[in-house]
């Protein structure tokens, strides 16, 4: 301490003896820096400490409980929340914003925690009610690439003031959202510019892909460093191609930028997965030509085929001891609030 009674940097030896940044100094040597202060407690992560010149080093928690919940995932309406206890996000916005709202209030979630929407492409599905939260709820932001917004505005009656909302992102380059970072990456679908997101939270990841036709390069890269995975299973084979569609209409969907069929999903994730891998959410299920328990039992046995033991998330016993927990999002309905503890 000076003379004059205020504290100089060179006061605290040690803290500032080396040059690093923010990111590597808060990741690296927290732990060294709880042992420097004293800090007891118990607490095991710690963000990076704010120094006061006429008070004590501050070394705040960081939140590490992710939560996610769904509130229908079909060609009806498609709409996923991802949030910490501080702050959370929203991906698409394709269902009707009350049971948006109730969906998160049932668990305590304000709307004012949740900082934007993340809209993954221009269907009318995934982007239809946009305007309508946005409108309603002013803190919000929409963020997708400027080529989907163009999309969107070309081709669905929406109000022009959706722009004033609109965010630019820019797929491979990262951004922040709340307590999240996000990367929108390529994926293979027939809306402009599709993107799925890569969503990282302290030390964790949740890759999400709700609509694609196949596994694009960048797709597989993201999806094999994720804990979590949000995937597209969207039709039995045999349901489609005996069922009652045209067959313009199925040759869409069986198109490399259409949707993915039960098996391909199935193949794909035992192919990807590692010890790693926890959750596994199948989405965007069709109603004319899948079931929830056909899906589910396709993508059951492939991981089984590994010798795994599969889970249904359901918080039990019987799946705690699961190496994977594997769930089909309901069509129409809100989904459980599932807590993605740090593993």
């Amino acid at each position: 301490m000076t003379r004059r009674g205020k504290y100089e940097p060179n006061d605290f030896p040690g803290l500032f003896d080396e040059e690093e940044s923010p990111l590597s100094y808060g990741v690296r040597t927290c732990g060294e820096l709880a042992e420097k202060v004293r800090l007891t407690g118990g607490q095991s992560s710690f963000s990076l400490p704010e120094v006061s010149p006429l008070g004590p080093i501050v070394v705040k928690p960081v939140p590490n409980k992710i939560v996610f919940m769904s509130f229908g995932s079909g060609s009806s309406g498609n709409c996923a929340y991802i949030g910490d206890s501080l702050s959370g996000f929203l991906i698409d916005a394709g269902v009707e914003p009350k049971q948006v709202v109730q969906g998160l209030a049932e668990h305590n979630i304000s709307m004012d925690i949740v900082k934007g929407i993340c809209i993954t492409h221009d269907h009318s599905d995934h982007m239809r009610y946009a305007y309508t939260l946005l409108k309603k709820y002013r803190h919000l932001r929409l963020y997708c690439t400027p080529r989907a917004m163009n999309g969107i505005m070309r081709r669905h009656s929406v109000s022009r003031r959706l722009r004033d909302y609109h965010v630019s992102i820019y797929k491979e380059i990262p951004f922040t959202l709340g307590n999240f970072t996000i990367t929108a990456f390529e994926v293979m679908h027939d809306g402009t510019d599709n993107a799925g997101f890569y969503v990282q939270h302290d030390d964790r990841a949740f890759a999400i892909a709700t609509d694609l036709g196949c596994i694009s390069d960048r797709a597989d890269y993201y999806m094999r460093r994720a804990d979590y995975i949000m995937i597209e299973s969207n039709y039995d084979l045999n349901m489609l191609l005996f069922g009652r569609y045209p067959e313009y209409l199925k040759s869409r969907i069986r198109n490399v930028n259409g949707h993915l069929d039960n098996k391909m999903t199935a193949e794909y994730i035992a192919r990807v997965y590692t010890e790693r891998l926890k959750y596994i959410f199948l989405c965007h299920l069709s109603q004319d030509n899948n079931t929830p328990e056909i899906a589910i039992d396709e993508s059951r046995k492939a991981l089984e085929a590994l010798g795994l033991k599969v889970g249904e998330g359901r918080n039990t016993p019987d799946d705690n001891a699961s190496h994977v927990q594997l769930v089909a999002l309901p069509r129409f309905d809100c989904s459980q609030l599932y807590i993605l503890r740090p593993l």
